[in-house]
C-alpha cells in the first residue's frame, strides 16, 4: 500500500503526486514541439529546440494543454472519491514515451499519458458520471479559454494565440475521450446513457467544427 498523504479533503501518496508530475512534464512537452512545428521530419528539430520561443510555447502548453490534462484527471479523482472510491493517477510510461516520440519525430500527438485508477463497488451510472468529470472539465475550461479569446483586444497577439490554443486543445481533448471505444471515458459514458454521450459529442463537434468558422 502507498503512504496517504491527506490535502484537505483530497487524498493522494507521493507516488500519485510523481506520475501527475511526470505526465504533466511530458504531455506539455509533446506539445510544444507540435505547436511549434518542431520535428525530425521537417529537419526543424536541433534548430528550434534552443531558441526561447521554443520555451515560451513550452509554458504556453504548460498552461493550455497541461492544464487540461491534469484537471480532467484530477475531475474524475474527486467524483470516484465523492463515491466512496479509492482513487489515485498512475503514468503509463510506454504510452508516455510514445506521445513524446511521435510528438518529435513527426508532430503528431496520441495523448493517453495515464489513468485514474479506481478501486470501489460503483453502479453503471455512477461509473458513467466519474468518466464524464473529465471531459466535461475540459469543456468548462474550453468555454473559460473562448471567454478569454472573445474579451481580448484584436491587436494583442501573443494572449489571441495562447487563449485559442486553450480553447482549441481542451475542446479536442474533451472530444478524444468521447471515442466510445476500449478504455476511453466515452465507452463508460455511451454504456450509461447514450443521450448523456450524444449531447457531450455534439457540443464538441460543434465547437471544434463550426464555431468561430
Amino acid at each position: 500500500m502507498y503512504k496517504t498523504i491527506q490535502l484537505g479533503k483530497i487524498k493522494t501518496s507521493r507516488t500519485e503526486l510523481v506520475d501527475i508530475a511526470k505526465a504533466l512534464l511530458v504531455l506539455s512537452l509533446a506539445f510544444t514541439f507540435v505547436f511549434s512545428n518542431t520535428t525530425l521530419l521537417n529537419g526543424t528539430l536541433f534548430s528550434r529546440i534552443t531558441m526561447p520561443s521554443f520555451w515560451l510555447m513550452f509554458l504556453i502548453s504548460l498552461f493550455t494543454a497541461g492544464i487540461g490534462f491534469l484537471l480532467h484527471e484530477l475531475s474524475h479523482k474527486f467524483v470516484a472519491q465523492k463515491y466512496g472510491c479509492v482513487a489515485e493517477f498512475r503514468a503509463f510510461d510506454q504510452m508516455l514515451f510514445l506521445a513524446l516520440g511521435l510528438a518529435v519525430f513527426i508532430g503528431f500527438i496520441f495523448a493517453a499519458p495515464g489513468a485514474v485508477m479506481i478501486s470501489g463497488m460503483i453502479t453503471r451510472k455512477e461509473n458513467g458520471v466519474i468518466s464524464a468529470a473529465g471531459p466535461m472539465m475540459n469543456y468548462v475550461l474550453g468555454m473559460v479559454f473562448l471567454g478569454l479569446l472573445l474579451s481580448v483586444p484584436t491587436s494583442s497577439s501573443f494572449l489571441t494565440q495562447v487563449f485559442a490554443i486553450g480553447f482549441q486543445i481542451n475542446l479536442w481533448l474533451g472530444l478524444f475521450n468521447m471515442i466510445p471505444f476500449g478504455n476511453l471515458d466515452g465507452y463508460k459514458i455511451f454504456q450509461w446513457n447514450r443521450y448523456v454521450w450524444l449531447a457531450m459529442a455534439a457540443f464538441g463537434v460543434y465547437f471544434i467544427f463550426f464555431f468561430l468558422k
